[in-house]
């Protein structure tokens, strides 16, 4: 089990730099990485120029992941398991605190849902 957020960090990383392209990283550090659709999209009657799609940042006792998909639609979360949605804090941040493969592999399950939502509405 990782307990190290540079550890969490970088698997986590890892993963989404898997959606490299289509998507593309806007910041890409070693405490902080932004992942953006480059496609411009009309949402809710505005134009938007990208979308915004995930987010880590090293904060003091966690990694923050903002996965935006599942603030887009909620509904996103009844795919998720327990472990994932207990690491949930708002709408879209997870607090990863510690990370086992079990985690990791809900992540990877999260990112691809949130992949395909994301296709599907014409936004990749």
């Amino acid at each position: 089990m990782k307990d190290n957020r540079t550890e969490i960090f970088q698997t986590i990383k890892r993963l989404l730099k898997e959606y490299e392209p289509p998507l593309v990283a806007k910041s890409d550090f070693d405490s902080r990485y932004e992942l953006y659709s480059p496609k411009g999209v009309i949402i809710a009657g505005r134009k938007k120029s990208e979308v915004w799609f995930a987010g880590l940042i090293i904060q003091s006792n966690y990694v923050g992941f903002y996965f935006m998909p599942v603030y887009t639609n909620t509904e996103l979360k009844q795919v998720f398991k327990k472990e994932l949605l207990s690491t949930l804090k708002g709408k879209s941040c997870f607090h990863i605190k510690t990370l086992d493969a079990n985690l990791t592999k809900q992540i990877k399950e999260a990112i691809e849902h949130g992949y395909k939502l994301y296709k599907k509405r014409g936004w990749i």
